[in-house]
């Protein structure tokens, strides 16, 4: 079996989202640093290889919801984060997603769109 730039511009495309999802849950957000914590997750995605472009965007109700009032900060968890990343891999950009399925009750990654040229 021969492997095709769709083959590589998807494994890619759930690389990207795996890594970002098990790298940056966990990480100490409030509402304050929402905003640096977006910009760090979309910085340290965008320059892996092959990521053309990558929006991060945390649920800033849920952060708010989440904050305790002793320490003022809550974890990230996978059901704030709303994410889409656009690969390309030779002649084939795959458009993925990361976002939390609420029938599921899981963040759950996704295929978006496939364009081969």
């Amino acid at each position: 079996m021969v492997t095709t730039e769709r083959d590589n511009a998807l494994f890619e495309a759930g690389i990207k989202l795996g890594a970002l999802y098990h790298q940056f849950t966990g990480a100490p957000v409030n509402i304050s640093t929402v905003d640096s914590l977006e910009q760090a997750i979309k910085e340290s995605i965008s320059v892996q290889p092959y990521v053309e472009k990558i929006s991060v965007t945390i649920d800033r109700d849920m952060v708010t919801s989440r904050t305790g009032e002793k320490f003022r900060y809550c974890e990230l968890e996978g059901c704030m984060l709303e994410v889409e990343a656009r690969i390309t891999f030779g002649g084939t950009t795959a458009t993925v997603g990361l976002k939390y399925d609420r029938s599921l009750d899981y963040p759950l990654m996704r295929i978006i769109d496939i364009i081969e040229k």
